[in-house]
């Protein structure tokens, strides 16, 4: 229910901003709105109010504003003809078209801002700890990798190092130039053509690169309490030595004992306060996989190594200009990492299985909305951001297609044929639908793959 109701929320408010950028143009250059529309096909909800009628559609994949125009009614009063969106100036009609698009890009730098102002937490560019069975692990990471750079890109965080991998594993095998534990730089190569399934289940969320900032320690954290650990005496704190008498050094070693121990039971020692206590402790069984094993599972987490972290993360609370100036950059940044991603799709050096739909959308707007108000904020920012970024690509249909066809008309005096506006909007249909096609396919492939 509450991916629901997060994933409602922010198509209201998303789209409605979207739209009403158009509208609110529209009407300041006396152009007549029939309606406006959040969501597609038949309306739910309808209430008219300023000559406008307002709907609620049942299809969440966008939203409208319908003006009076004589390309779709022939039978328009002479009296709305001045009214109508088609006779007036193509520049003004520019600026109805990009008024939606530009209105997303200002609310992300808004609740960029907003984000910002609860704190901007920087994360350096370290590896704490490198997964078992990972790509990281088999490219050479090691914990204490502090990374210079991707494929001669400098990255300055951890999130930057993230989305550069992630880029340049679409375009060949990636160099990680990173200085080691022992302050001596070297290179972790990750083989593309030895990964090319773990790289499409990473672009599809299903996997992950294996590195992360944080060092993993023994002990325990998050301790679940309805978890068999908590039920058998364990709390957070607790720093597990040995199972079953055999000595233990990482948590990962140590959660994948307790992984393929479904429904036996484990003599655990732990330290509580420098002293020594042993518990039995049957882990429950999990089914992830249908076709895999069940797991085990104890309801317990790892702990940060403190000090790891004191030197990685830290926490910065700007002022409002400056939360406003970083928010500025933010989607700057974003925006043209989207539109370099969608160019790199265009010439094949992009993978398809980035591309998210409404599924996906749903699935991470009920996540953030759970980790907190900060997270669900920073969710609609990008969201919005998305929707502009996308909105001004120049395909018909999209409003970066209509601008492209008004600014032609604008600088040829007359607009172009017809015909050929017709065979645009039949081209940018296809490639939206095509579009879609992925996005539910990858969405569905997260959910079931």
């Amino acid at each position: 229910m509450q991916t629901l109701i997060a994933f409602i929320v922010a198509i209201l408010i998303l789209v409605s901003v979207h739209e009403l950028g158009h509208l609110v143009v529209a009407r300041y250059f006396n152009i007549k709105v029939i309606r406006f529309s959040i969501g597609f096909g038949k309306p739910f909800w309808k209430k008219n109010w300023k000559n406008i009628e307002w709907c609620i559609a049942p299809i969440p994949l966008g939203g409208y504003v319908k003006m009076v125009d004589t390309r779709e009614d022939e039978n328009i009063p002479p009296e709305d003809l001045p009214y109508a969106f088609d006779k007036q100036h193509p520049l003004k009609r520019i600026a109805v078209v990009i008024a939606g698009p530009l209105v997303n890009l200002v609310l992300a730098i808004i609740l960029f801002s907003i984000t910002f102002m609860f704190g901007v937490t920087d994360v350096k560019p370290w590896v704490g700890s490198v997964m078992n069975y990972s790509i990281a692990q088999r490219a050479g990471f090691q914990e204490g990798d502090r990374v210079l750079s991707v494929n001669g890109t400098p990255v300055k965080d951890f999130g930057e190092l993230s989305v550069q991998m992630m880029l340049s594993a679409d375009m060949g095998d990636v160099h990680i130039q990173v200085q080691n534990a022992k302050n001596q730089t070297v290179e972790r190569v990750i083989k593309v053509q030895n990964e090319k399934a773990t790289l499409d289940a990473i672009a599809r969320g299903q996997e992950s690169f294996g590195i992360i900032p944080n060092r993993m320690t023994q002990t325990i954290a998050n301790i679940n309490p309805k978890g068999a650990a908590y039920q058998a005496g364990l709390r957070n704190g607790d720093k597990i030595v040995m199972i079953d008498d055999e000595p233990y050094s990482s948590w990962q070693d140590i959660a994948e004992k307790i992984r393929h121990s479904a429904g036996q039971t484990l003599s655990i020692t732990y330290l509580r306060d420098g002293q020594g206590h042993t518990v039995n402790v049957l882990p429950k069984s999990f089914e992830e996989h249908p076709d895999k094993p069940l797991v085990g599972k104890i309801g317990t987490w790892w702990a940060s190594d403190g000090n790891w972290q004191s030197q990685v993360v830290s926490v910065r609370y700007p002022n409002v200009w400056e939360a406003i100036a970083l928010g500025w950059k933010k989607t700057v940044d974003y925006s043209w990492l989207t539109l370099k991603f969608f160019g790199r799709m265009l010439i094949g050096q992009a993978s398809v299985a980035h591309i998210s739909g409404p599924v996906t959308i749903a699935d991470l707007a009920g996540k953030t909305a759970a980790a907190g108000l900060q997270a669900y904020v920073q969710f609609l920012a990008l969201i919005s951001l998305s929707l502009g970024v996308m909105n001004l690509l120049p395909i018909p249909v999209l409003d970066g297609g209509h601008f492209v066809f008004y600014m032609i008309e604008w600088l040829r005096g007359k607009p172009l044929n017809q015909k050929i506006q017709e065979a645009g909007v039949r081209l940018g249909l296809a490639a939206m639908l095509l579009l879609m096609c992925v996005a539910f396919f990858n969405d569905f492939t997260r959910l079931f793959g």
